[in-house]
């Protein structure tokens, strides 16, 4: 049985040191804050069909996620119909390969401005332009179709239909698929970033020192940050990074933490699906991990820049990890801007 989520946005604590050395792991190793897009938005009536199934390749485009309980997260429109991407068509290169008597049976999802609830990062919604002109929506530069033969919310009967049809995740990539540990979105907003096995995007926290390595996310601050798993060499040459950007340290009550460039990981519990960056530029102390990344023992942050929505990190704001409080100078800085001195104590 299907169950509506919306995201919900949290807040953020945080600040305890220990220390272990950033050094010996890695090279043994081979391989804003967000604005979401408001819930219940719906689609213009020159895009919307009050018609939920058959040929009409107007559907309501707006749209959010629902659960299955095979497949997991994924994509429905305004109509409640399961929406489905095409493995022959090729993300952001502006055309769809669907079309003709192949769009009778997978209508697409047409809209000239998309909108979604906050389930799903406003910033992964685009359009392509199709052969007739039309404007259909992509998630994650895949567009986006419905089934004809899906007769009610719920249906996900073009689920592996030749084995190239699949219903469409949160970020546009095969709901109920599995992930490598290790992979890479590409945000129009923050450039190329690296999210986990379930598609969660990566943080670094600008408090935290790579060298010698020390955390400053403290128990209260734990409850929004979960550490990241390990990954393997092999996950990160597939995601395209060099294996010695992973040093691995052990975390308080025990358990390994992956850290790149000497910079621990995090994900954000305000993100509930695959590809949000709620968690983008939280208290001006916390970013995304981008792929591009200087091996350095983490005299370089490895930050992506910007919060969705602005073009740059807020150089007015606070410095705590909740988003209040004094800060210092290095938590307004510009991230790719942020570099340790010689000794490795500050900025």
């Amino acid at each position: 049985m299907r169950q509506w989520r919306y995201a919900l946005f949290a807040g953020v604590a945080g600040a305890m040191l220990f220390v272990t050395g950033c050094g010996g792991n890695g090279s043994d190793k081979a391989d804003d804050v967000v604005k979401p897009a408001a819930a219940g938005v719906t689609a213009s009536p020159s895009t919307t069909s009050s018609a939920p199934t058959g040929g009409d390749p107007s559907s309501a485009a707006s749209l959010t996620v629902a659960k299955d309980a095979k497949l997991g997260s994924l994509v429905i429109d305004g109509l409640g119909m399961t929406l489905y991407r095409f493995d022959k068509d090729v993300p952001g290169n502006g055309t769809s390969n669907c079309n003709d008597e192949c769009a009778k049976t997978w209508p697409p999802v047409l809209a000239d401005d998309p909108a979604a609830t906050s389930d799903i990062n406003p910033d992964l919604l685009g359009t392509v332009t199709r052969a007739d002109g039309r404007k259909q929506v992509t998630v994650g530069k895949w567009p986006l179709y419905r089934y004809s033969l899906d007769t009610k919310p719920g249906d996900v009967k073009g689920q592996n239909v030749g084995g190239v049809w699949f219903a469409a995740a949160p970020d546009g990539k095969k709901a109920g698929a599995p992930r490598p540990a290790l992979s890479v979105v590409d945000n129009p907003k923050l450039g190329k970033i690296l999210t986990d096995g379930q598609g969660k995007t990566l943080y670094l926290f600008t408090k935290d020192t790579p060298w010698p390595m020390k955390t400053a996310c403290d128990a209260t601050c734990l409850k929004k940050w979960t550490p990241s798993g390990v990954v393997t060499a092999a996950d990160a040459k597939a995601a395209g990074l060099d294996p010695k950007v992973l040093f691995t340290f052990t975390t308080p009550n025990g358990t390994k933490q992956e850290a790149y460039n000497c910079w621990p990981a995090y994900t954000f519990n305000g993100d509930t699906e695959a590809g949000q960056t709620n968690g983008q530029n939280v208290g001006g102390v916390w970013f995304a991990i981008k792929q591009d990344i200087t091996i350095d023992r983490g005299k370089t942050i490895p930050a992506a820049k910007g919060t969705p929505g602005t073009s740059a990190p807020s150089k007015s704001g606070s410095g705590s990890d909740s988003g209040s409080g004094s800060g210092s100078d290095k938590d307004t800085l510009d991230p790719d801007d942020l570099t340790l001195n010689s000794a490795g104590s500050g900025y």
